[in-house]
């Protein structure tokens, strides 16, 4: 009997239907396999005994899909420590956008006649970070070369674009004279291209005789900080390291220890005391220094009224390249300055409350489940920040479909990159690995807390987002956990391709 022509187009179609069924459920067993061996050794590295009583949340997803790899833990609400500056820096290029610039400007509330400003100058931040003394010095150029000589009324500061608030609620009163912990300002200055706003910068040098004090010197250099030197040059160092801190509630720095004549220069970054007032004396230094001189008081800080005009405006860097020194060295005082810019772009009001609005709304946008969120600052200095890292991934997956998305990517640490400037937090993790070259991640510390969270490509290829937050451990050594799983993630072939 022969097989009718219609059955004969049904059983190859038939047969087609079920090689491509096997061939993809094989495909899917390869899959699975890859993510099975994968989740073996995640477990695997997971057990150490430094992570015992202590709790890790781990995700890990595919970066074109979005869907989820691994998991452990990742709905714990953990505190992130400075992963919290992913959830500010897509904030901020959200609202502000990659091109936004900080700007600083003169205003004048009278007139300019033969050589005299006949009024008050007043010096306005609008909470530039990368503020530079060479800013001010071109600032008070400008107005000699208009021709003035003379002001004829007071020289005025005006720091009223952000409120008054200085320290989030993360920054403890112990840390207030580290880098990392400076007052936040709407007028503030940096000391180097750091950018580390409202520090000044102490150098230490032995002497070149026991017995004398070591050399300091402050950057810029200022009378605003008082320094007090009780070093000395000697041989019995051992255990009397040099020890820079400001006092609390003070601007004097006081400077302690014994340097060796062979000894390298010792560097600290110190917060100082209300940086606004650094800004008016280094702008009052460079008015001297220009042969303009001041009639009235040039130590006034007041707001710039509303007839005044503006004579000059100096503006930051855009905002993607604030970035670099952003995220790839962790800066708190760039994360804390975005929050409290949001609040006054979006709502006319520079706080953290007002900022932190801004950020948790556009983060619901971005797809993150604030509900299972709290956020009480921009850079991750509070304990109180909570986080799950199956959120942070999935931010890490929805800011890929922005346009300002590149900038946000490369302004990500790369393991293993000595560049400052590229390897960032990064720079001496991972090297000779799988990971070096490969890995973009933010990292993230605080005492009993550790966090790497980015983007990766597998051996074979594949792209994959990962977070990984650590809370309450006792060990020093986490981060190197955090690298052999982000080494494991680099060296992992997920799935077999024919």
């Amino acid at each position: 009997m022969s097989t009718p022509k219609r059955m004969q187009l049904v059983i190859p179609f038939l047969t087609v239907l079920m090689m491509l069924f096997f061939h993809s459920a094989e495909q899917e067993k390869e899959v699975s396999e890859g993510e099975t061996a994968l989740k073996e050794k995640i477990d695997h590295v997971l057990e150490n005994e430094v992570l015992h009583g202590a709790v890790a949340g781990v995700s890990i997803r595919h970066a074109e899909s979005g869907e989820v790899v691994y998991e452990k833990n990742a709905h714990l609400r953990l505190t992130p420590a400075s992963n919290t500056k992913l959830f500010t820096g897509a904030a901020a290029l959200e609202t502000l956008g990659p091109a936004y610039t900080f700007t600083t400007e003169l205003w004048t509330d009278g007139e300019i006649e033969d050589g005299r400003l006949n009024g008050n100058m007043y010096l306005k931040g609008k909470g530039d970070p990368t503020l530079l003394e060479k800013d001010l010095r071109a600032m008070v150029s400008f107005l000699r070369e208009m021709g003035v000589r003379e002001i004829t009324g007071d020289v005025l500061v005006d720091d009223t674009w952000y409120d008054n608030i200085r320290l989030s609620d993360g920054i403890q009163w112990s840390e207030e004279s580290e880098y990392y912990a400076a007052q936040v300002s709407a007028l503030t200055v940096s000391p180097d291209d750091d950018y580390d706003a409202g520090t000044v910068l102490i150098t230490v040098s032995p002497a070149n005789k026991e017995g004398q004090p070591a050399d300091v010197k402050v950057t810029p250099d200022n009378e605003y900080v008082e320094i007090v030197n009780r070093t000395k040059t000697g041989n019995t160092k051992k255990e009397e390291e040099v020890k820079v801190e400001r006092e609390h509630g003070t601007n004097t720095i006081f400077i302690e220890g014994t340097m060796e004549k062979d000894d390298p220069v010792s560097k600290s970054w110190i917060a100082v005391f209300e940086p606004t007032g650094l800004v008016h004396e280094l702008f009052h230094q460079s008015l001297v220094k220009e042969g303009i001189r001041v009639k009235g008081s040039s130590t006034k800080i007041a707001e710039t009224p509303e007839h005044a005009t503006r004579l000059y405006e100096h503006a930051s860097m855009p905002l993607k390249e604030l970035f670099i020194p952003f995220m790839k060295l962790s800066n708190n005082g760039h994360a804390e300055v975005l929050v409290k810019e949001m609040g006054r772009v979006v709502h006319g009001e520079g706080s953290w409350e007002k900022g932190l609005d801004v950020v948790e709304a556009e983060m619901r946008r971005l797809g993150v489940n604030m509900d299972t969120v709290q956020l009480n600052d921009g850079s991750g200095m509070s304990a109180t920040n909570f986080i799950p890292a199956h959120e942070i991934s999935q931010l890490l997956f929805q800011v890929q479909q922005r346009e300002w998305f590149p900038a946000f990517r490369h302004s990500l640490p790369v393991a293993g990159n000595e560049e400052r400037f590229e390897g960032g937090t990064l720079r001496e993790r991972m090297q000779e690995t799988g990971a070096e070259g490969n890995v973009r991640a933010k990292t993230g510390t605080l005492t009993g807390v550790s966090s790497l969270s980015g983007y990766v490509t597998t051996k074979d290829g594949e792209p994959l987002i990962f977070a990984m937050v650590f809370n309450h451990f006792l060990a020093e050594d986490v981060d190197e956990i955090e690298d052999q799983l982000a080494i494991i993630l680099s060296e992992h072939v997920l799935s077999v391709k024919e």
